[in-house]
């Protein structure tokens, strides 16, 4: 019994602190602030009719909403072969920033002919 009694005024502490937290939060005033009432009227620019009317006209590819929309509307005058070719062309520079480092070395390598060039470290031979 006396082991569980220390636990026990533990936990009766916190329960007293959390309530009386509770308490003071709940007691406390919260102060909002009037509503602004505009005094300048609003003066829209178009009538209500070409508001409605621009409401109704469809949009160019159809509407975006919808589960028939097809936002691949445009197609590419190149070809699949062409597409591959160039893919072929890159495929380092994609394989490298799609790598584990996201292309940093790929990017150190290409920056290389920047880089002073050092004859030898240390007395060893360049590489």
């Amino acid at each position: 019994m006396n082991r569980k009694l220390p636990s026990a005024i533990a936990v009766g502490a916190v329960t007293t602190i959390a309530l009386l937290a509770a308490a003071v939060i709940a007691s406390t005033p919260a102060y909002a602030d009037d509503i602004t009432i505009e005094q300048s009227p609003f003066v829209s620019s178009r009538t209500r009719a070409e508001v409605s009317a621009e409401l109704k006209t469809p949009y160019p590819g159809g509407n975006p909403w919808s589960g028939a929309y097809n936002m691949f509307q445009a197609r590419s005058t190149s070809t699949s072969e062409q597409i591959q070719g160039e893919y072929t062309m890159n495929r380092d520079s994609a394989n490298a920033f799609h790598g584990q480092d996201s292309g940093s070395v790929y990017l150190m390598k290409a920056q290389a002919p920047l880089a002073p060039s050092y004859t030898g470290v240390m007395g060893a031979p360049a590489r």
